[in-house]
């Protein structure tokens, strides 16, 4: 049995109103706008008056990705997860199935229809072609957002400094306990920075006490194991990505709060995995955006959500798949180099293109590494800099404004969410630009990832990226702007951010070895996105 959707009070209308065979959607009683997913007040207007609103059921499909990886036990793959908009107003979209028809001939700009699929005391809304394509483009060219000016020139973020860094063993599968992982990192960041445990003062986190292998059981674990009694903490998935826990203590750091924060994330995916403790989606009843909107559909994973966003890009700009494949390759070339890096063995245009899918564009090597690892990073009052037994590391500006919905279908489906308006942010904060940078840590969860926040940060035009790529050279370690030289979360391994951090540092350093940037001065680090997403714009002192 799929999962379906926990009836509540505020959903139940939606999830039953199929069963005359009409889709409804909420509608404002005062501006007539339609709104989804539902909430309690209009958008546009402020209304409180709403009510189900009768639409046709026709759409149009906007974003679409063939799913072959089983991520649900209920779901025979392949299958098409789509995003589609609706006929009456297509800024209002749905992620559905399509249905009746096989998978290679579903398009963008495909008209469908609704179909209902009865599961116990819910209707699911899937859709079927009409055979017909919509001769117009329903979705709305991208364009640079523009952020709220500074309101004063003073800049928080020059008040603190990253003073030290630090790893534990990372690899896959390691069978290590997460706590254990975390402390090697925190005391040899701590070291790092010439400190003890005792001139720490504050403790920062992403995503705090989170399970499925994402944390080692957050602030209050590391409090108990290393007895730290700091006078200011923060843990919690709602920040500017997994990089928005540094700004937090960049923030708190700034405030005098704290004159040392330290500052970790964890991962133990791999082991996990291994111990069994993952769920298999054996049906259920789901709830959050993620599970409600997403999970009936079998769209589990953000490689689906991602990986529409991707299809609709290459369907807009007529790029092919290679552009990916060079974000790939690039990573893995630059891991040869990395004696950490879980996948360090040469791989051709070839190898990428011939990966066993996961979910289209998306093939094996899209992907980044689950693993097991963690990494901190100590953030000081910049009055230390002069202290620090090696170089401190500067940060220059962040960009963490948000001016897009957070949502992966109902805003920004040209690109990856949460990239364009915190890129455009970094800028205002700056006197530096684009071509001031020496390199790019970009967030890689997927290659699309990376490809949405080379544009968003505007080292080339949107949708300009495979022609700016020039076949790899111009990111290669030793190209215009080298990105991710330890072979980001593609090849060295997912820790969510942090990674792309340790990396900054290490080269703002001039520490990284075999994959050094000559003379890296300036680098721009980006994490997340649809998290929301947050962006670090670091100098060495």
């Amino acid at each position: 049995m799929r999962p379906l959707p926990q009836l509540t009070p505020a959903n139940e209308w939606f999830w039953t109103s199929g069963a005359d065979g009409r889709l409804r959607i909420q509608g404002c009683e005062d501006c007539k706008t339609l709104v989804h997913p539902p909430v309690p007040i209009c958008p546009a207007c402020r209304s409180r008056n709403w009510t189900p609103v009768e639409v046709s059921g026709r759409a149009t499909v906007v974003g679409f990705t063939v799913n072959h990886q089983r991520w649900l036990s209920s779901f025979e793959p392949p299958y098409v997860i789509a995003n589609v908009a609706l006929a009456e107003d297509p800024n209002v979209r749905l992620t559905t199935n399509i249905v009746d028809c096989a998978p290679e001939d579903v398009a963008i700009g495909q008209e469908v229809v609704v179909r209902f699929e009865q599961h116990d005391d819910v209707w699911l809304p899937l859709f079927a072609p009409t055979g017909e394509i919509d001769p117009t483009d329903r979705v709305a060219a991208p364009t640079r957002a523009v952020p709220r000016p500074p309101l004063t020139t003073d800049r928080f973020e020059h008040r603190s400094v990253l003073s030290g860094i630090g790893r534990s063993a990372i690899g896959r599968r390691l069978m290590v306990d997460p706590l254990s992982l975390t402390v090697d990192a925190c005391l040899a960041a701590v070291a790092d920075a010439g400190l003890t445990l005792d001139d720490i003062d504050g403790l920062s986190t992403y995503p705090g006490a989170a399970a499925m292998g994402m944390s080692e059981g957050g602030v209050t674990a590391v409090e108990e194991a290393l007895r730290i009694h700091p006078t200011w903490i923060n843990g919690g998935g709602d920040l500017p990505g997994p990089g928005g826990s540094v700004i937090a203590a960049m923030l708190a750091v700034a405030a005098g709060l704290c004159r040392h924060v330290l500052c970790f994330r964890t991962v133990w995916e791999s082991t996990y995995a291994a111990l069994g403790l993952e769920s298999t989606g054996g049906g259920g009843r789901v709830s959050g955006v993620n599970g409600e909107w997403r999970l009936p559909f079998g769209a589990a994973s953000a490689a689906n959500w991602i990986g529409m966003n991707a299809n609709q890009y290459l369907h807009r700009y007529g790029a092919s798949r290679e552009m990916l494949g060079w974000i790939a390759l690039t990573a893995r070339a630059n891991a040869s180099r990395n004696p950490v890096a879980i996948y360090r063995d040469p791989m051709t245009m070839d190898d990428y293109l011939n990966a066993r899918p996961i979910t289209s564009p998306f093939g094996l090597f899209d992907c980044d590494v689950p693993c097991d690892a963690s990494i901190a990073v100590v953030v000081s009052d910049a009055s230390v800099a002069g202290d620090l037994p090696k170089p401190a590391v500067r940060i220059e500006a962040v960009g963490t404004q948000i001016l897009e919905r957070i949502s992966w279908e109902q805003d920004t489906i040209t690109h990856e969410p949460q990239v364009l308006g915190q890129s455009a942010h970094l800028w205002t904060r700056t006197d530096l630009r684009p071509a001031d940078v020496d390199l790019a840590l970009v967030y890689d969860g997927f290659t699309f990832n990376a490809i949405s926040w080379l544009e968003g940060l505007g080292f080339c035009g949107l949708g300009e990226a495979e022609d700016w790529l020039d076949g790899g050279r111009r990111i290669a370690l030793d190209g215009d702007l080298p990105i991710n030289p330890h072979g980001g979360q593609l090849s060295e391994g997912r820790t969510h951010g942090y990674g792309f951090i340790y990396e900054a540092v290490a080269q703002l350093r001039h520490e990284a070895g075999d994959r050094q940037v000559a003379n890296a001065g300036t680098a721009v680090v980006t994490s997340g996105g649809g998290t929301p997403s947050g962006v670090l714009l670091l100098q060495r002192d």
